[in-house]
């Protein structure tokens, strides 16, 4: 059985709001130093905090969301991963052609 936290509710959800607020422009070490906790406490607590989203349904916008983009793009054709018939690299400029001797 793990023990109890020393840190309250609050306390950590105030945390993983902090980190979240640094939209992954900090690393998890940066910001638990600034909260004095240990950066493997933090990255735990914004990991189970994702995970009971996840299972509690709060990613059903994003679900949705998904399903309307996939709607706008179906009949569309799709980029071939070879460069497709086009001649063209992902760039926007002419594959290179090696001249063999």
């Amino acid at each position: 059985m793990a023990r109890p936290s020393k840190c309250s509710a609050e306390f950590r959800s105030d945390a993983i709001a902090w980190w979240r607020a640094s939209d992954g422009r900090r690393r998890f070490r940066a910001v638990a130093a600034d909260l004095n906790v240990n950066p493997e406490t933090l990255r735990t607590w914004v990991r189970d905090a994702h995970r009971s989203a996840v299972a509690s349904g709060a990613s059903q916008d994003s679900e949705a969301e998904l399903a309307r983009l996939r709607g706008r793009t179906r009949g569309r054709p799709r980029p071939s991963r070879n460069g497709g018939s086009s001649g063209r690299s992902c760039a926007g400029h002419p594959p290179k052609l090696s001249l063999a001797a």
